[in-house]
Order: structure tokens, then sequence, then C-alpha cells
């Protein structure tokens, strides 16, 4: 592990220690592409006050996780993906997507780490593009290429086989291409998306964990 998945998995530890600055750094580093998920699934509305749920769980249930930053990266998502799915079962369909990239943006930290990670993003044009796939693609495609999921995590995130995660991002990034190709103001904007991300190796769990309190998205 190098650079920040090393510095995210550190920060996991010590936020699973108490250390309420720590926790903060782990919410700038992840909350932007996790944001970027729920959108996916319920829409602009919605996904601030279900991404707070998700962060409400995570906080609680932080001393029961055990793993590195990818794993607590396929965490996070399981979590945030049961929340909104519980919303959409109480709304009734899941939404058409649009909105405002400045949601995503504006929970930079002083080194402006969630500003750095949304560059990586393109644009929020991408984004409400994605949510036009289906569900599989859309949901394998912003797991795998935005949140940073490799096959296996975002397989498990899903509920699903490896080899079909990788076929539903697949084919999602090539009707993703096919229409941004229809959408001039858009062309450009699949190219800086980053890869996929493969496994690397066995993940690290942790050990010695202590109890912190539940946050609310004030203390983030």
């Amino acid at each position: 592990m190098l650079g920040d998945d090393a510095e995210l998995t550190a920060a996991v530890l010590a936020a699973q220690d108490g250390d309420e600055t720590a926790f903060r750094t782990v919410y700038r580093a992840v909350h932007p592409r996790l944001l970027g998920y729920v959108r996916t699934l319920v829409g602009d509305p919605d996904a601030e006050d279900v991404a707070s749920e998700a962060w409400l769980q995570i906080a609680r249930d932080l001393e029961r996780f055990s793993g590195d930053a990818d794993r607590f990266r396929g965490w996070a998502a399981r979590i945030a993906r049961n929340r909104a799915l519980d919303h959409i079962r109480m709304r009734g369909r899941r939404p058409a997507i649009g909105g405002d990239e400045t949601e995503l943006t504006g929970k930079a930290a002083e080194s402006d780490t969630a500003g750095e990670a949304m560059e990586s993003l393109a644009t929020d044009r991408t984004l409400s593009l994605i949510a036009r796939l289906p569900q599989d693609q859309a949901e394998a495609v912003v797991l795998r290429v935005v949140v940073g999921l490799d096959a296996k995590t975002a397989a498990e995130t899903l509920g699903k086989r490896p080899g079909a995660v990788r076929t539903a991002a697949h084919r999602g990034l090539k009707r993703l291409a096919e229409l941004l190709g229809d959408d001039p103001e858009s062309v450009g904007a699949l190219d800086a998306l980053p890869p996929p991300r493969e496994p690397r190796g066995p993940a690290v769990t942790s050990a010695g964990v202590t109890h912190i309190r539940a946050r609310t998205q004030k203390d983030m």
C-alpha cells in the first residue's frame, strides 16, 4: 500500500482508537465518492440525507470493522447501499438523476483531499449519464470506477459474482461512452475517469479495536 491507501488505512485504525481528527480525515477522503454512489441510487434531493444516515451507521459500527483502506471503502459502500435501498423501498422507485456537482466538491479538507478526488470524477454530467444506465451497470461502474473498489469487493457489496460485476461494468462503460459521444458537452469526460482497480494482494486486518462514540454529520 502506498500514498492515499496507506494514509486512509492508518486513519481508519486511529479512528477506531477514538481519534476524532482521524475520523474526519476518513470522512473527507471517502465521502465525495460515496455520495456520488448514493446519488446514482436515490437522486440529488435525497442523497445527502441518505449519505448522512450511512455515516451515522459507519461511526456506530466502526469498532466492528476489520481491514485496510480497500476493505473500508467496500464496507462503507455496502452500508450506503443498504440505506439507499431502504430509502428507495419507502419511496417506491429509482429516480432519474440530475443536479449540482457542488454537493460533492464542497466537502474538501484543508488539504483539499476531497477536491483532488473529485478531479478524477470528470464532471457531474458524467454521473448524471451513469444514472441513465440500467441499475446493475450503473452500480458496477460507480463502485469500480468512482468509489475505486476492485471486482471482488464490488461483488461483495452487490451480492454478486466478481465476473458478473466485471461484465456489468464493461457494458456500462461501453454504453456510457456511447451516451457521452451523443453529448457534445461531455466529450472527453470518460477519459478523465480512473481505470477500474484490481486486487493488489491480501487485505491487512486490524487489531486492538476500541469503542468510539457515534458522531453526527456536524462532527465531520
